[in-house]
Formats: structure tokens, C-alpha cells, sequence
């Protein structure tokens, strides 16, 4: 079992920047793909950036590449999502989820474990 829990969220003007954390305890961290995922009111859950077990590889989204970076910090078992030039249709809760795969990492149905979110307002 792996819990995770995701800290960084608020409210920010549009053109700023926030850094999203998800801290994970349990089994050992290092061995899953961690992605990021992300669901508006109204909408469904969208893939954001996925990183895999050792870092060397990471993936986005197109509405988000160039603006946002996923790494991780295996020491830590942290895993982080640096987010800039947010713009008002970034707004919505992020959550961090975990993986034991490798591929078809924007596949939410692959991902085992999920943190509980935390919200991301982008202001005009």
C-alpha cells in the first residue's frame, strides 16, 4: 500500500506560478511511475505529466508542455510538479497517482494509487 498526499495548491493569477508536492509513505516509492492528473468542474480527469521510477523519462501533456515540469525526489519520496505561465483553464484539482507500470503512462486506469487532490484556482 502507498498513500500520497499532494500539498501546494491555491490560488494564483494568471501568468504566475505554483510548485505542487506529493509526499508518498509506504511501500518503497521508488519503484512506480508517478503521475499527475488533473479533473475540472464539469469534466474528466485529464492526464497532466508522468515521470518514470528513476526520473530519466517524463511525459506531458500537450496544453501543458513548455509550462509545466514533473520531477521527483526518490530520497524524499516526494514526487513535484513546478507548474508556470499558469493560465485560467488550468484551474482544477490535481491529484498525484501511482503506477507499477511503465508504459501508457496517460492511461489513469493504470494508475494503483491516488492522492486525494488539491485544488489549483487560476485567476484572469
Amino acid at each position: 500500500q502507498v498513500q500520497l498526499v499532494e500539498s501546494g495548491g491555491g490560488l494564483v493569477q494568471a501568468g504566475g506560478s505554483l510548485r505542487l508536492s506529493c509526499a508518498a509513505s509506504g511501500r518503497t516509492f521508488s519503484g512506480y511511475t508517478m503521475g499527475w492528473f488533473r479533473q475540472a468542474p464539469g469534466k474528466e480527469r485529464e492526464f497532466v505529466a508522468a515521470i518514470n521510477w528513476s526520473g530519466g523519462r517524463t511525459y506531458y501533456a500537450d496544453s501543458v508542455k513548455g509550462r509545466f515540469t514533473i520531477s521527483r525526489d526518490n530520497a524524499k519520496n516526494t514526487v513535484y510538479l513546478q507548474m508556470n505561465s499558469l493560465k485560467p483553464e488550468d484551474t482544477a484539482v490535481y491529484y498525484c497517482a501511482a503506477s507499477n507500470t511503465q508504459s501508457r503512462v496517460v492511461l489513469s486506469t493504470l494508475y494503483i494509487y491516488w492522492g486525494q487532490g488539491t485544488q489549483v484556482t487560476v485567476s484572469s
